[in-house]
């Protein structure tokens, strides 16, 4: 597994300090609500052609991280 804290930082002078790519403006929450609205890797790949392979999954596993951790808990609404 990639060790994502060598791609993702938080500063809070970039994006008011959300969990962003680093050297890039790009949050892990752009890049994970662009994926849950449809968009492909290879989308995401040609809008943001600076982006590498390695900095995607560093995405994928901070947010693996936090589930694992209990930060980051999905919501699923039950059903009436």
């Amino acid at each position: 597994m990639v060790n994502w804290p060598d791609y993702i930082v938080s500063d809070k002078g970039v994006l008011t300090g959300k969990p962003s790519i680093q050297g890039t403006r790009l949050s892990v929450e752009l890049i994970m609500g662009r994926l849950a609205n449809g968009w492909s890797e290879q989308d995401i790949f040609d809008s943001y052609p600076k982006l590498t392979r390695e900095a995607l999954n560093a995405v994928y596993a901070y947010a693996f991280e936090l589930m694992q951790e209990n930060l980051l808990t999905p919501y699923i609404p039950q059903r009436a």
